[in-house]
C-alpha cells in the first residue's frame, strides 16, 4: 500500500520532532519498553486518525512496536505536519495525509487508511467512525473496537448509539481522568495561547478575554488568560457551569454583552454558531477571534465574510475581515483548532497522559472486545490510576499508600 504524503526528503526533521518529545514522554517510553518486547497486537491492523504531529507519531510508531500494522491519516487539514508524516513512511507505516488538504483528499485520505481492513481503530472528533458507518460499512463486522479522543467525537458517538446504530465497541478516551483533568484543563490552556501568542505577537495583559465554553478545555484556557493578566469573562448555557465559573472569580453574562466588550474571543464550547452576526456587529475595532473547539464552526465564518467589504491574509495565520462601517475583526487559524493550526498542539508531557490511554484502551479492547456490548464505554478505572503511577514514578513524586486497617474501614457497609 503506497502512502500519499507531501515530500518523503522532510523524514530527517520529522525524526528529530518525534525524537524530541520522546523525551517527555515516559509513560509511553514504559508501554514501548515494555509492550515492544510482548508484542500482544502482532497480527492486528490499526487505523489512526489524529492530528499528524510528533506525539501522535511516537504513539503510532509504539503501537507498530507492539505488532500491529498501523495506518494514519491526520483530523484537521491544517494540524498535519509533513516533516512528521515523511518520518513516519521511512519507520514503515502507512501514511495518508498532507498539510493543507481539501475536504476531498481529507476523505481520501481516511478511505485509503481504511484499505487496510482494521481490527482497531483510534478516532479524533468522529469522522473516521462516521466513515465506516456510511460509506464503509463492509469493514464493520471486522472491527473488534476503537477509542475516542475528543469530546466532540464523544457527543457524536452517543448519538449514533443511542439511535441503535453504533456497530462495535467504542471506549470514550477523552472521558478518562488522566485524559480530560489534563489534557483537556492543562493541555488545552497552555497550547492555545500559546497558539494566539505566537501568531498575534499581542501582549495579553490588561485585555478583556472572552472565553466561550466553561468544560473541562474552557477551563483550561480561562485559567491560563488569568495567569497571562487578561480581564476573563466567561459565557455559557450551563446554569451549574455557569455558577462554577463565577465561584472560580470570573464574570460571566450572555455574549450578547461580552461580544460589545471583548478583545480576544476564545470559543471551546464543541457547537455550532457561538460567535455570529449580531455579535460581529457589536465587536470593537481590533477584536480578535480565534477556536480550539474541534471543528471550525463554532465562529460562523460566512456571516463574518457577509458582514465585510474585504477578507485579507495580514499575518500567517490571521486573517482581517473589513466590515461595512470600517471595523476590523480578525480570525485566527481559518476559524479552526488554533492550538495546532497555529502551534505544535498540547505540550509532550500532557499528551504522554493521552496516550496511555489510547494505547491501554486499545489493549482493553484486545483482551476484552469481542465480549464487549456495541456501544459508547469508559475506560475501567484501574488503567487510570496505573497510568498516574507510572507518571509520578517518572516525576519522582512517591504518594502514601492506605494500611490494611484504612482498607478495611473504607470497606465497611
Amino acid at each position: 500500500m503506497e502512502s500519499m504524503i507531501r515530500d518523503i526528503k522532510l523524514a530527517p526533521s520529522g525524526h528529530d520532532k518525534i525524537n524530541w518529545v520522546k523525551n517527555f514522554m515516559p509513560v509511553m517510553a514504559a508501554v514501548d519498553k515494555e509492550f515492544s518486547v510482548s508484542k500482544p497486537f502482532a497480527g492486528k491492523k490499526m487505523v489512526i486518525t489524529l492530528h499528524l504531529e510528533a506525539k501522535t507519531a511516537y504513539m503510532a510508531e509504539i503501537f507498530q512496536h507492539a505488532g500491529a500494522e498501523v495506518a494514519i491519516t491526520g483530523s484537521n487539514p491544517l494540524s498535519t505536519q509533513d516533516d512528521v508524516a515523511a518520518a513516519l513512511v521511512e519507520d514503515g507505516l502507512h501514511v495518508f495525509a498532507w498539510h493543507g488538504c481539501t475536504p476531498e483528499e481529507y476523505d481520501t485520505f481516511i478511505n485509503k487508511a481504511l484499505d487496510i481492513h482494521p481490527d482497531f481503530v483510534i478516532d479524533d472528533g468522529g469522522d473516521l467512525v462516521h466513515m465506516l458507518h456510511t460509506k464503509r460499512r463492509e469493514l464493520l463486522s471486522g472491527i473488534v473496537g476503537g477509542s475516542e479522543e475528543t469530546t466532540t467525537g464523544v457527543h457524536r458517538l452517543r448519538a449514533l448509539a443511542n439511535e441503535g446504530k453504533l456497530e462495535f465497541p467504542m471506549i470514550a478516551a477523552n472521558d478518562a481522568y488522566c485524559k480530560y483533568l489534563f489534557d483537556n484543563r492543562y493541555g488545552t490552556g497552555q497550547s492555545t495561547w500559546d497558539g494566539i501568542m505566537r501568531t498575534t505577537n499581542v501582549v495579553i495583559a490588561g485585555k478583556n478575554v472572552v472565553i466561550a465554553g466553561y468544560g473541562w478545555c474552557g477551563k483550561g484556557g480561562a485559567m491560563r488568560a488569568r495567569g497571562l493578566g487578561a480581564n476573563v469573562i466567561i459565557t455559557e448555557v450551563n446554569p451549574i457551569k455557569a455558577i462554577e465559573a463565577v465561584f472560580d472569580g470570573f464574570r460571566v453574562m450572555p455574549m450578547d454583552e461580552a461580544a460589545k466588550i471583548g478583545d480576544i474571543f476564545l470559543t471551546l464550547t464543541g457547537d455550532k454558531d457561538i460567535i455570529r452576526k449580531q455579535h460581529f456587529e457589536v465587536m470593537k475595532n481590533g477584536a480578535i477571534l480565534a477556536n480550539s473547539g474541534h471543528f471550525d464552526v463554532e465562529i460562523n465564518i460566512p456571516e463574518l465574510e457577509s458582514l465585510s467589504v474585504s477578507r485579507r491574509t495580514v499575518r500567517k495565520n490571521i486573517e482581517e475581515f473589513k466590515l461595512h462601517d470600517g471595523r476590523k475583526l480578525y480570525l485566527l487559524a481559518e476559524g479552526r483548532l488554533v492550538n495546532l493550526a497555529a502551534g505544535d498542539g498540547h505540550p509532550a508531557e500532557i499528551m504522554d497522559l493521552s496516550f496511555g490511554v489510547q494505547f491501554f484502551s486499545a489493549l482493553h479492547l484486545l483482551k476484552h472486545g469481542k465480549e464487549m456490548e456495541k456501544g459508547v464505554h469508559l475506560m475501567p478505572e484501574e488503567i487510570n490510576t496505573k497510568i498516574a503511577e507510572i507518571k509520578l514514578k517518572s516525576m519522582g513524586v512517591a504518594i502514601d499508600t492506605l494500611t490494611p486497617e484504612q482498607r478495611a474501614y473504607l470497606s465497611m457497609a
